[in-house]
């Protein structure tokens, strides 16, 4: 069976500078990826360019047996089917929840607004924040916001959702309701590929974790391994500065 995201040799570099070293990665349908590392080990640059919002410099990105076109409508065709939710929640600030959730299905889906206001609803419901649908975002807790993003981003019904740091800029007592909102997605079969600081959550969620540093994937292993056995010195540095802070 063909992997629902795939890169091949996947090279990128800012001038002189080399974000992503040779990265090859397949990602089955139904599969939780998390990619953890230190801080610019390349992991935000791998994520975003799944979607083409950093292009590559070469190497080739297929998702669902399609290789990522440059630009255009066919861009724009695949990435509806790439969910992205970031650090920054990226809504609409003079728009409702209900009204930001249901922009781009009645837009790129050709949803009628009731149908797309039914769906909407039912997301909103499902992140736990359906009570808020009338309100703007400005209204709504950091926790709130980032998992109406996340449920902006289902609303297109992508095939994979990519999570770039969804809990970073989240106070500490935020982080949970969002992250179970992502471990329930997982359960219920969504293809994954987050990254992360949560440790937790890699451990609960994952299917695989993948460490990167210095732009390479350095390892790669199902999370009970990785976390009690890593087997390079760059992941087990890592983690032992973990365990300790």
């Amino acid at each position: 069976m063909q992997p629902l995201v795939e890169l091949e040799h996947v090279e990128k570099h800012y001038g002189e500078f080399h974000a992503l070293k040779d990265i090859n990665l397949a990602v089955e349908q139904g599969q939780v990826v998390v990619v953890i590392g230190p801080s610019g080990s390349g992991k935000s640059t791998l994520c975003r360019s799944i979607n083409r919002l950093e292009t590559i410099t070469s190497g080739s990105i297929t998702i669902d047996g399609k290789e990522l076109p440059a630009e255009g409508k066919a861009l724009a065709r695949l990435r509806a089917d790439v969910g992205m939710v970031f650090q920054s929640f990226n809504l609409f600030a003079h728009k409702t929840i209900l009204e930001n959730v249901t922009l781009g299905p009645i837009k790129v889906r050709g949803l009628s607004k009731r149908e797309a206001e039914q769906e909407a609803r039912a997301l909103l419901d499902r992140v736990g924040v359906g009570h808020q649908a009338d309100k703007y975002p400005a209204q709504l807790s950091g926790g709130q916001q980032q998992r109406v993003a996340i449920a902006r981003s289902l609303a297109m019904k992508p095939k994979v959702m990519l999570f770039d740091e969804p809990t970073s800029a989240l106070d500490p007592e935020m982080i949970n309701e969002v992250l179970d909102v992502m471990v329930g997605l997982a359960k219920e079969g969504m293809t994954m590929i987050v990254v992360t600081h949560e440790m937790g959550f890699a451990r609960k969620a994952a299917d695989r974790v993948v460490f990167m540093a210095d732009g390479e994937i350095v390892e790669e292993a199902v999370p009970e391994e990785f976390f009690t056995n890593p087997r390079t010195p760059r992941a087990k540095d890592f983690l032992s500065k973990l365990i300790t802070h």
